[in-house]
């Protein structure tokens, strides 16, 4: 895999976890959300109202298309499991940015998956 083609992959798999990062943020403004039948459109509104959750949507959408860009450069099966280093960006992300907790058994599943993407990387 060359250098570009990196580029976009990473480019895709960090603006996926930015995205996720900036939905929670817009959900955590909310606060939990239920709908029903009598609500929705209001729960809608409040939704798409929301700035960290609309920049969230934009990073989605770019995303898919930086990923198209570097998945027709190499095979999925190289390129998919790379998606796990997102992971590790959100666990550190959310309790960076989020005040989420980082536990011991969490940083230990991380752990694994970064020798899982450096043995990934080195086939």
């Amino acid at each position: 895999m060359n250098i570009n083609t990196f580029g976009f992959i990473i480019t895709g798999i960090l603006l996926n976890a930015l995205a996720q990062l900036l939905l929670k943020k817009g959900t955590n403004a909310i606060g939990e959300i239920h709908v029903n039948a009598s609500n929705w459109f209001h729960v809608g509104v409040q939704i798409a109202t929301q700035w960290p959750i609309i920049g969230g949507l934009a990073c989605y959408g770019l995303s898919v298309v930086v990923w198209i860009i570097g998945l027709s450069r190499i095979p999925v099966t190289i390129a998919y499991p790379l998606l796990s280093i997102g992971y590790i960006v959100n666990a550190i992300g959310a309790w960076y940015f989020l005040g989420e907790v980082m536990t011991l058994q969490r940083m230990l599943a991380i752990g694994i998956i970064i020798v899982g993407v450096a043995l990934l990387m080195k086939s």
